[in-house]
């Protein structure tokens, strides 16, 4: 089968092929979750690709980490030449997502992970176009609740936190929908396994607050911009599921 993935990766500073890039398998981040990512959506015009807020998606991934005390050990230049240097090497002439990621190497089985713990850091890519049938699709409100931030930082793009929209995704699936709705611990609308809602409510835009444990996403950040733009009235505040 052939992969979908791009032919090279960056890997700890080196551009290599994607199948060279293996780590042990007792790498702490296998066995913990204890990984940083980043999706950062590229968009190919037929002359040029361009990389959607890449230094805002560099300021998040990097803010990601403190959360859980988990270094990158890479300026934010570093990672920003290696992105547009890895989608030159690879020759990418389709939009695309490339993943940044860092996580916690070998460092045994240990929970007390510190900012001294190594880490190591990768970025790959592949070709990728619309995520869902621009038509439309179903959603279901999920059994399954976001976690709160008492629990575990919403703010963090971090591998482990996944394991709620994975398990709101498969219910889904199960269920005939194409994609999940999860509501906070007070059963208000909070977000999509991997997206942010907004809702139209009387000609005004609706969109849970990060209160409600919803990401708060730079694609919703640029529907904020987009909509004022056009004077377009947005408002945060707490949607309840009879809303929906």
């Amino acid at each position: 089968m052939k992969s979908i993935f791009s032919k090279f990766v960056w890997f700890d500073g080196k551009y290599v092929p994607i199948e060279k890039a293996n780590v042990p398998i007792t790498t702490h981040a296998i066995h913990y979750g204890t990984s940083i990512f980043e999706g950062i959506r590229a968009y190919w015009n037929s002359k040029n690709l361009h990389i959607f807020r890449l230094d805002e998606h560099l300021t998040r991934f990097r803010n990601s980490g403190k959360y859980y005390s988990i270094s990158l050990n890479f300026s934010d230049k570093e990672i920003k030449n290696a992105i547009v240097n890895l989608c030159k090497k690879n020759k990418m002439k389709k939009s695309c997502y490339i993943r940044p990621f860092y996580f916690v190497g070998q460092y045994g089985i240990n929970l007390h992970v510190t900012e001294k713990a190594p880490t190591q850091v990768a970025v790959f890519m592949f070709p990728f176009g619309d995520l869902f049938n621009k038509k439309g699709i179903t959603a279901g409100v999920s059994s399954w609740r976001k976690f709160s931030v008492s629990s575990i930082p919403p703010q963090a793009k971090m591998g482990g936190n996944y394991l709620n929209s994975i398990l709101a995704t498969q219910e889904s699936k199960r269920n005939g929908y194409d994609e999940a709705i999860l509501l906070d611990k007070f059963g208000n609308l909070s977000e999509a396994p991997g997206e942010n809602i907004f809702l139209i409510i009387n000609n005004e835009i609706i969109t849970p607050p990060t209160s409600s444990s919803a990401l708060k996403g730079i694609t919703r950040d640029s529907v904020f911009k987009l909509a004022e733009d056009r004077d377009y009235k947005v408002r945060e505040r707490e949607i309840t599921r009879s809303e929906l």
